[in-house]
C-alpha cells in the first residue's frame, strides 16, 4: 500500500458544503505521478518506490536522466524525482501510474512544502520581537534585537541565539489537512485551508497517521 504522493501547488479558492457555509481550498494537481524504481531491503536496505512527476521536454533532461527513465520503460521525462516508503515494493510494476484515488473525501492528511522565501529579515519580522519602547531617549534601537553576548564567561553567543537573518525557504509540513474532493481522472486533489509554498510549489502529500493514546 502507497500512503503519499507528489503534487504541485495550482492555487485556492472557496467551495460551498452542503449546508451553504463557504471555506478556503487549496488546489493541488497530482497527474502523473509514475513508478520509476522500486528498491528493497536485500539490495538497498529499505523497501520504497521512486516516483517521477511533472512531464517535461526530453530535451531539458540530461543523458543519464534520460537513461534512468528509458530502464524504466518510461517514455516521458519527468521533472521531480521522489521516494515514498511501501511494504512490498514488488505490488507495483514499473512505469505504473499511482493516481491520487488512494486519497477519499474526507480523509486527513500531511502536507510538506518549501515555503516563500523572503530574504533577511529582522528580528521583529523573523522571531515575532516586540521592539524597544518608542519613547523619548530611546535613539535608532526601535526595530534591534538588543544585547547577544554574556558576560567575561563564557563570552561568547550560544548557537541557536535569536537573531536576524534568512526567513522562509525551508521544508514545512502542516499536517491534518482534510481532503475535501479527490478527482483521479483530472489528477486534481481540493485540501481544506492552506499548504506551504507559493503556487507553482512541489509538495508531499501523505496520509496523517493515527497516533494511539498510551492510557496513564
Amino acid at each position: 500500500m502507497i500512503a503519499n504522493i507528489i503534487g504541485e501547488k495550482v492555487g485556492m479558492t472557496h467551495i460551498f458544503d452542503k449546508n451553504g457555509e463557504v471555506f478556503p481550498v487549496t488546489i493541488i494537481d497530482t497527474n502523473p505521478n509514475i513508478v520509476i524504481q522500486k528498491k528493497n531491503k536485500k539490495k538497498d536496505g529499505y523497501d520504497a518506490l521512486q516516483l517521477g512527476f511533472k512531464t517535461i521536454p526530453s530535451k531539458k533532461a540530461n543523458k543519464p536522466l534520460l537513461g534512468h527513465f528509458k530502464a524504466a520503460g518510461v517514455n516521458t521525462v519527468l521533472k521531480v524525482l521522489g521516494e515514498v516508503t511501501v511494504d512490498n515494493p514488488d505490488a507495483f510494476t514499473l512505469g505504473q501510474e499511482i493516481k491520487n484515488d488512494i486519497f477519499k473525501e474526507g480523509d486527513y492528511v500531511d502536507v510538506t512544502g518549501i515555503s516563500k522565501g523572503k530574504g533577511f529579515a529582522g528580528v521583529m519580522k523573523r522571531h515575532h520581537f516586540k521592539g524597544t519602547p518608542a519613547s523619548h531617549g530611546v535613539s535608532i534601537m526601535h526595530r534591534r534585537g538588543g544585547s547577544v553576548g554574556c558576560r567575561t564567561y563564557p563570552g561568547k553567543v550560544f548557537k541557536g541565539k535569536r537573531m536576524a537573518g534568512h526567513l522562509g525557504d525551508e521544508a514545512v509540513t502542516i499536517q491534518k489537512l482534510k481532503i475535501v474532493k479527490s478527482d483521479a481522472e483530472k489528477g486534481i486533489l481540493l485540501i481544506k485551508g492552506c499548504v506551504p509554498g507559493a503556487y507553482g510549489g512541489i509538495v508531499r502529500i501523505k496520509k496523517t497517521v493515527k497516533r494511539i493514546k498510551k492510557a496513564k
